[in-house]
């Protein structure tokens, strides 16, 4: 049975004083099936922040208009595109005489696949109904720590350091960009795409089970609500999008 997408993007402004995430959904101008999700954190100051995750954003958009899905790398698009914008996010400096960094996740939907690329602690997961399947590892200093053995999960929700990256766009040092891809998509299966100020008040398991019980949207508004309650009075900028694939709801015969 063919698929449909239900997607949603969200955001709020926490309790920061300048929203400087920025996210996007853009289905690709000659259709096909292909749609690319964008989420990029900014830092940097007042409007450095933002003119780099809004850097991320045009780029990728200005990629997607140029890419097949039938001809091309699926992971080349995503490098080009992150790399592009680093590269222009450091020229911004001379400019704007700033320091903007960005953290960016992307993920491109093409018929029977997804890819992604991130760089930072943006992150994506992927759900197969209300179980966690899959999720980016942060490029972060705790996650180091968590990837030898050093400190848990939980332990790295509450670490001091937990929002020390390691590598971002905008930088003097080249960025690291890991890819991912996922084939044999089924109905169930779900993607979010969302900043830390998002999933740093939640288990795996919480995001699944609620993306799994709502429409994209009710779960959007759900989740941004619980990191609101959580965040008591001290919330980053939330950014999100989710993407669920479900049945086509069937054609009716013809009278």
């Amino acid at each position: 049975m063919p698929l449909i997408i239900d997607a949603c993007v969200a955001q709020h402004q926490g309790d920061r004083k300048e929203q400087q995430d920025r996210v996007a959904l853009f289905p690709h101008p000659r259709g096909g099936g292909v749609a690319l999700a964008v989420v990029a954190d900014g830092m940097g100051g007042h409007t450095g922040g933002v003119l780099a995750a809004q850097q991320v954003i045009h780029t990728a958009c200005n990629n997607l208009e140029q890419f097949s899905a039938r001809s091309e790398s699926p992971q080349i698009m995503l490098e080009s595109s992150l790399q592009e914008a680093h590269m222009l996010i450091k020229a911004s400096r001379f400019i704007n005489e700033k320091d903007p960094h960005s953290t960016a996740v992307i993920l491109i939907l093409q018929p029977g696949k997804v890819s992604w690329a991130h760089c930072g602690d943006s992150r994506l997961y992927q759900f197969r109904g209300d179980q966690p399947f899959f999720r980016t590892t942060d490029h972060s200093y705790v996650e180091q720590l968590v990837a030898k053995g050093k400190i848990t999960p939980e332990q790295a929700l509450v670490h001091p350091n937990r929002n020390i990256l390691i590598t971002s766009l905008g930088g003097n040092e080249v960025p690291r960009i890991d890819f991912g891809e996922a084939e044999d998509l089924q109905a169930g299966d779900s993607f979010l795409l969302c900043s830390d100020g998002l999933w740093g008040y939640f288990s795996d398991a919480e995001l699944a089970g609620v993306i799994a019980a709502y429409s994209a949207r009710e779960a959007s508004e759900m989740l941004i609500s619980r990191a609101r309650t959580r965040a008591q009075g001290e919330g980053d900028n939330v950014s999100l999008a989710i993407l669920k694939l479900v049945d086509a709801p069937a054609k009716k015969p013809a009278n």
